[in-house]
């Protein structure tokens, strides 16, 4: 069922969802949290089917906040809300409430927000882009108790990275870390296996991806060694190297689908390591909602170690990238300080 409400308040639309769930024969409420969405309309159908796929595994309340911003200074200061509802079989395994947020109430959508949020039940906030600085302090992050971001959709995500490092809170996270779960869990479950002192990795993968050099700060801060990071044609994480004592583990991935894990003295194993859509990544996050304390470990650390955009920009495919993970990017170092000062 879908419900199209114009120049509506947040009680009109509390009330039709209401009536809505009492018309189709479910009027008690299963879900399990509510889902802030914070995009625009170039990026709204994208994000709200990705929510509405996640919320198979998550009964979720899907708040869409879309700023409609006029170019009219008279429209400008005239407030209006307008919203879409979506209850029963088009709203997946939940509710969706699409808020279009015209002239001056776009600066106030905490307080549109705050009246549509499930009593009693945990809030995420998603910016699939634009995120804020510090999500932590903008008004509708703070309604949350986890915030998810994208460093992979900014303009420049390794300098991105330093932004997020410099701004953390407990409840952050990011759907660059996310992609690399699985790589971290194959290279984990590899080390039990062949239990030797790592001396060295490398991470190969494109130029300015945030996942490859998120998994080189991983590893060089969980097994304090120097990983270097080299640059392939990807797409995205193509390779991970460790020398041990006892030979090399290579977990290597070069179609984006299918990888192989050697060992020495074990034969190649083929691994299923496909990339990810946005819905299976956003269920992942949705499954812990306390704080990712080795996210949080990892992106401090690596803040000021990585390499910068233009260095990568002008590397070309297959060839190495000489720093490790420990050279310092002025690009990097100049967005954390200048957060840093601003705080």
């Amino acid at each position: 069922m879908k419900i199209d409400l114009t120049e509506t308040t947040s009680s009109k639309i509390n009330q039709a969802l209401v009536s809505a769930r009492r018309s189709i024969g479910t009027p008690a409420i299963g879900m399990v949290l509510t889902l802030v969405i914070v995009t625009d309309e170039e990026n709204a159908y994208d994000a709200l089917r990705a929510a509405s796929d996640s919320s198979r595994e998550h009964p979720s309340r899907i708040i869409a906040v879309i700023k409609r911003v006029s170019k009219s200074p008279r429209a400008r200061r005239d407030a209006r809300l307008d919203a879409e509802l979506r209850v029963g079989s088009d709203a997946g395994s939940g509710e969706t409430v699409v808020l279009r947020l015209h002239g001056e109430l776009a600066n106030h959508a905490q307080s549109v927000v705050l009246p549509l949020l499930l009593p009693d039940a945990p809030v995420v906030v998603w910016w699939p882009e634009d995120a804020p600085a510090d999500p932590a302090r903008d008004p509708l992050g703070a309604l949350a108790q986890r915030r998810i971001t994208d460093t992979y959709s900014a303009e420049h995500p390794l300098d991105e990275l330093s932004v997020r490092a410099a701004t953390y809170r407990p409840g952050d996270t990011d759907l660059a870390w996310t992609r690399i779960t699985p790589w971290r869990s194959m290279l984990a479950a590899a080390l039990d296996q062949q239990p030797a002192q790592v001396v060295s990795a490398t991470v190969e993968g494109e130029s300015d991806n945030p996942s490859c050099e998120l998994l080189a700060m991983w590893l060089a801060d969980r097994l304090g060694v120097p990983v270097e990071r080299t640059l392939s044609g990807g797409p995205g994480l193509t390779a991970v190297r460790m020398a041990t004592k006892n030979g090399d583990i290579v977990l290597d991935r070069a179609d984006g689908s299918l990888a192989t894990l050697c060992m020495a003295g074990q034969p190649d194993r083929a691994v299923a390591l496909k990339r990810r859509e946005t819905a299976e990544l956003l269920a992942e996050e949705l499954r812990r909602l306390d704080p990712d304390n080795i996210y949080e470990a990892t992106v401090k650390f690596g803040v000021e170690r990585l390499g910068g955009p233009t260095e990568a920009s002008s590397v070309g495919t297959g060839q190495k990238r000489a720093e490790p993970a420990g050279s310092a990017a002025p690009a990097a170092k100049k967005a954390a300080a200048k957060k840093t000062a601003s705080k």
